[in-house]
């Protein structure tokens, strides 16, 4: 089974994240080891919280370089919430500076009547690349499970991969450019579709392992 680092900064859902991955047939390995980053099939960046501490934790335990160069060697790359926002430049969020992997911000829900924020529970994606291993084996534009104040918003929109629509705004909810995915909702909080998702990432971190 594919060995997948978890990366530990103290800011992500780790238990079930971990289990959903262990369902879709790999072996999970939470870690904040960067040797250990290099060494694994492929890379989950979690998150669940604010942005600075998310960078300033990252960064204090010298992971920033190991996952811009992971990324950068075609390693699979997944983030989930938090951990597709500090892929981004900057947030509304905070001061600090994200990873800058993804050219881009990320963006505060704008108020309106009739709308809650954080836009949370259950929404429907509506898928902007079809052909994305992302969405193998499901149904068009599937329900996800989202718990979200800030969206990102990136400068090229061909990498969007689905979109979701609260109150009159629109916004990114899941990227996808070579080895490099990412989504807004939680996988592991979606049920079956999340398992799907998790499943079809771990099926292609299996095509690049040599045989």
């Amino acid at each position: 089974m594919p060995v997948i680092a978890v990366v530990d900064y103290e800011m992500g859902n780790l238990h079930s994240v971990c289990k959903g991955l262990e369902k879709a047939g790999a072996t999970p390995n939470v870690t904040y080891s960067p040797k250990e980053l290099q060494q694994a099939d492929a890379i989950v960046l979690p998150g669940v919280g604010a942005f600075d501490p998310a960078v300033q934790h990252l960064r204090s335990r010298g992971l920033e370089q190991p996952i811009k160069e992971a990324i950068a060697s075609g390693k699979p790359f997944l983030g989930i919430c938090l951990g597709l926002q500090i892929l981004f430049e900057s947030s509304a969020e905070g001061t600090q500076p994200g990873l800058g992997i993804i050219k881009g911000k990320v963006r505060r829900f704008r108020s309106e009547p009739d709308i809650t924020i954080p836009h949370m529970g259950w929404n429907q994606l509506e898928v902007t690349q079809p052909k994305s291993i992302l969405w193998e084996h499901l149904p068009s534009d599937p329900w996800v499970y989202f718990v979200h104040s800030y969206y990102v918003d990136p400068i090229d929109p061909l990498i969007r991969a689905a979109t979701v629509t609260h109150g009159t705004q629109t916004v990114t909810a899941a990227i996808a450019h070579e080895n490099l995915m990412a989504v807004q909702f939680h996988p592991e909080k979606s049920s079956n579709i999340g398992l799907q998702i998790l499943s079809n990432f771990v099926a292609q971190v299996r095509e690049k392992i040599p045989a």
